[in-house]
């Protein structure tokens, strides 16, 4: 049996998709599922979450276009850069970036959208944050208290995206890795690493060629020592 996609609303007050509520039924999930909603989602967010996001590095972003093709895009900044405007509604800074603004035409077209933030280095826990997004200016963002820029970094916001707030609950610790931080600067002065560019999985030359991390041991005319590649750096 298949399970496509569900024609008909579903008329539950429970929070989620019909197609969820379809599966849960299909396969006996429905009373573990209801205490999630009811222990977890909340359409607000609760001191806890508010504290959360204050202090996160990074978060995950999904949009979808009016026809439902996802995108699912990384935004990183200072502890904090996702601001929490009040219970319901956060806004996070979109800094100059390569000009195609995929997820921002999607939140044109689509104003649904999915930020998750995940503590990978204390608490391995995350917070996913579900509701409708719009876009305001540079300038428009004083309105809501917002600062334009990052004065440990000199970028500049160039827009906002506010996110008025439908759902928020909580990503579970199972299986999240922990990690550790590094140095981002000690690890720029190292010359061994080069900064991942724009050709980095692409192969245009001179952009981004694969680094060796150690001199090649005997080097032969016939042979090689493979490259290194290191993980792309956030």
């Amino acid at each position: 049996m298949s399970y496509g996609l569900a024609a008909n609303a579903s008329g539950s007050d429970r929070p989620g998709s019909y197609g969820e509520h379809l599966l849960q039924r299909a396969f006996g999930t429905d009373q573990r599922a209801a205490g999630f909603y009811d222990r977890q989602v909340r359409d607000r967010l609760n001191p806890r979450m508010r504290e959360f996001i204050g202090s996160q590095e990074m978060a995950f972003v999904a949009t979808a276009d009016a026809q439902g093709e996802c995108d699912c895009t990384f935004r990183a900044g200072p502890p904090g850069f996702i601001k929490v405007i009040d219970e319901g509604t956060i806004a996070y800074p979109e800094y100059h970036g390569n000009g195609v603004m995929a997820s921002l035409g999607n939140i044109v077209e689509n104003g649904h959208i999915g930020v998750l933030m995940v503590d990978f280095f204390n608490d391995l826990v995350g917070l996913h944050v579900n509701g409708r997004a719009r876009i305001i200016t540079a300038e428009a963002a004083t309105d809501y208290g917002l600062s334009d820029d990052e004065p440990a970094s000199g970028r500049r916001a160039e827009r906002w995206v506010v996110v008025s707030v439908e759902e928020a609950y909580i990503h579970c610790s199972k299986n999240i890795p922990l990690l550790k931080k590094e140095d981002r600067r000690a690890r720029t002065a190292d010359r061994s690493v080069r900064p991942a560019g724009a050709g980095y999985f692409t192969g245009e030359a001179g952009k981004s060629e694969p680094l060796r991390t150690s001199p090649p041991e005997s080097p032969s005319p016939l042979t090689r020592t493979p490259a290194t590649p290191r993980e792309p750096r956030p």
